[in-house]
């Protein structure tokens, strides 16, 4: 991932509560129930030509990710879309990332914290690229993880909560230390899961093949990549995938948010080629990205 500045030391604004604070200024209590206990939940979208892609569909899924922490919003639905819009012309972004968050206050220490304030914050920055382009181009490296994600009646799979990426974190840092890109996660039964921020798709006799999101994100992105390939005549199946059935792909590549659609070139030894319907994809998700 190309090295950035630090992200506690910026120019610029962040919405805070509803009202723009200085950069520098956005500043939380030490003893915020959200970092104590992970009552936080985000979202994470990309800004293209100075628009916010599927900014209704994050904003959307933001409010269910907070339901299902249960706690509610402050604000509607309309007033954060509007303040995701304002941040961005504020910070002047062409192309670049937003992320909405809203966190338990400091109110209460306690595992219960049913009256805390909800805090809603919204940064952007700009981003061109999550991964090198280089290895974009060329498909990134991946290292099967040893933790595995949690059952859905083990854990709110289905928000996009901070304490769920946990174990994602630990996953990319001991890819990252063997020399690897990012981390390949299986859920609890050994089947294919996604990556540590990302779903994963594969090709095998020109169809294209993605796991069943029954205990991971069902990303935005992921949902775009099978409306884009249906529209094209790509047949689009989602199913368990075992790891050895994966192996056996003939592309694979993953989308998300930050990294769109980036191929992989390996999993642990097994080598793999960008091949043409990866390419298509990318090239089709680009010509929509740019119209909408």
């Amino acid at each position: 991932m190309p090295k950035v500045k630090n992200f506690d030391n910026r120019k610029g604004y962040i919405w805070l509560d509803g009202k723009l604070v200085k950069w520098n200024n956005a500043k939380i209590h030490v003893l915020s129930h959200g970092l104590h206990y992970a009552s936080c939940v985000f979202e994470g979208a990309r800004i293209y030509n100075g628009k916010i892609f599927k900014l209704k569909e994050h904003t959307k899924r933001l409010f269910f990710s907070s339901k299902t922490l249960g706690f509610k919003l402050p604000y509607s639905e309309n007033k954060i879309n509007n303040a995701c819009n304002q941040i961005i012309k504020k910070q002047k972004i062409k192309n670049g990332y937003l992320r909405p968050f809203a966190w338990r206050g400091s109110e209460m220490m306690a595992i219960s914290a049913q009256n805390t304030t909800i805090h809603v914050a919204i940064a952007a920055w700009e981003m061109a690229t999550y991964f090198d382009k280089k290895k974009k181009l060329n498909g990134i490296k991946l290292k099967t993880s040893e933790w595995r994600r949690p059952p859905a009646n083990t854990a709110p799979t289905q928000a996009k909560a901070a304490g769920l990426y946990m174990i994602c974190t630990l996953s990319k840092h001991e890819a990252e230390k063997k020399g690897f890109d990012d981390s390949l996660m299986l859920d609890s039964r050994g089947y294919v899961a996604e990556s540590t921020g990302a779903n994963i798709f594969f090709v095998k006799n020109k169809k294209l093949y993605t796991p069943i999101a029954d205990c991971f994100l069902n990303g935005i992105t992921r949902q775009t990549v099978i409306q884009l390939a249906r529209k094209n005549n790509i047949t689009v199946i989602e199913k368990k995938v075992l790891m050895k059935e994966l192996f056996k792909a003939e592309e694979i590549f993953l989308t998300g948010t930050a990294v769109e659609i980036t191929p992989i070139s390996m999993i642990d030894r097994k080598k793999f080629n960008v091949g043409e319907i990866t390419k298509k994809l990318m090239l089709f998700f680009n010509n929509f990205v740019e119209k909408n």
